[in-house]
Order: C-alpha cells, then structure tokens, then sequence
C-alpha cells in the first residue's frame, strides 16, 4: 500500500509544477522616447512580443533595453517603420513616425 501513495504523491506534485503557468518573457532595461510634442516617456522591461503604442508618434527612440525593437507606422504594429533598433540603440525619426513598438 506504501509504494501506491508514494506514487501517487509524486505524480500528483508532477501535476502540479508542470500545470505552472509559464512567466512572459520581457526585454531587460528601457525604452525612451520624445514624441512629436515633445514629451518624454519611458517604458521599463516591456513584454516580448506585446505592441506598445507611442504616444502621439515618436521623433526620437532609444532602446535602452538588451531586445530587438520593431517600430511601426501604425497603432497596431502591423506596418513596420525601417529596419529595427537594435539593444541600446537609439534613432530620429520625421515623417512618418512611430506610433507603435514591439521586442522580439
């Protein structure tokens, strides 16, 4: 009856770390920006594979984090804006501008 429990009890404790949920992976450090305003804004660590939206379009990016940056002419990250930025980068930008970024 012992050695049953036993492997009941790992499978149960097996059950449960791999039904875990995984964490999202993040680029480490920041992303800043100027948009067209003139206003700085930064984003810390953000998400991969996520589209954050830039503030009334960016003039200047600095990606400031050890990922990839994708910038986009549109909200939704689906027209992409030159080559991407890569880590600890930074680029002007005139028209058109940045209205969205995605970390590969």
């Amino acid at each position: 009856m012992r050695p049953h429990r036993t492997v009941v009890a790992v499978l149960g404790a097996l059950a449960l770390v791999t039904a875990l949920p995984t964490s999202a992976s993040a680029a480490n450090g920041t992303l800043h920006y100027v948009n067209v305003n003139g206003d700085d804004f930064s984003t810390d660590n953000p998400v991969n594979g996520e589209c954050f939206l830039l503030v009334s379009g960016a003039v200047h990016v600095d990606n400031g984090t050890d990922t990839t940056a994708t910038v986009f002419a549109d909200h939704g990250c689906e027209d992409p804006l030159g080559p991407p930025l890569a880590p600890h980068t930074a680029r002007d930008f005139g028209a058109p501008v940045p209205h969205s970024v995605m970390f590969n």
